[in-house]
């Protein structure tokens, strides 16, 4: 009988982890993805800044021109080997006219718990990262970092909103300053996408 009980217990859990893992194979694997034709924003993402890892201010004035990719990054994540690839991209196009901006989360999974110190060493000893390494932010919720409020909410961005479902979830903003993919986690940072938009084809 208690045999019958842990089978049917452990049948239940598997049938609630497959269900879950449906719900949000979508939101975090890479499920639909999301791409704009260029269009204005109603406000100017070169008004946007933040602090860099050092805590140095950052205007986005200083990236016109540019195509960015813009990722919410953790350092005990699924996706965190993602750092290798990003890195890769960012040595083979990196540069005048393409940059990479990490931005450190702790929102999910609490799996981003380091000071700003820890994840710098964590991110050039591991991975070698030489891309341009942000503050910690929220990237959802109450204390959702402006920078994030505008490539989530269409009233900012003029595109679409978004939701930040999980770690390393990726923006990509053309070099006018125009909102051109919100693209999920699972997207693969050298696939044929992400490449193409580095490499301004």
């Amino acid at each position: 009988m208690q045999r019958t009980l842990m089978l049917l217990f452990l049948a239940a859990l598997t049938v609630v982890g497959l269900m879950a893992f449906k719900t949000y194979k979508g939101a975090i694997l890479g499920g639909e993805n999301n791409h704009y034709t260029a269009m204005t924003a109603p406000q100017d993402f070169y008004s946007l800044s933040a602090q860099t890892l050092d805590g140095e201010a950052f205007g986005f004035e200083q990236l016109r021109g540019k195509r960015v990719l813009i990722v919410n990054t953790a350092s005990r994540c699924g996706y965190t080997p993602q750092y290798e690839k990003l890195q890769t991209l960012f040595n083979e196009h990196g540069g005048e006219d393409f940059v990479i901006l990490g931005f450190p989360c702790n929102q999910f999974g609490r799996q981003e718990p380091g000071s700003s110190d820890e994840i710098g060493a964590f991110c050039s000893k591991n991975f070698g990262v030489t891309f341009q390494m942000m503050g910690k932010v929220e990237v959802k919720g109450a204390g959702q970092h402006p920078v994030y409020q505008w490539l989530c909410n269409e009233s900012q961005n003029g595109a679409g909103d978004h939701k930040v479902a999980w770690n390393f979830h990726k923006f990509l903003v053309g070099a006018e300053g125009q909102l051109t993919a919100s693209l999920k986690s699972g997207v693969d940072p050298l696939g044929d996408e992400i490449s193409a938009f580095a490499a301004g084809k």
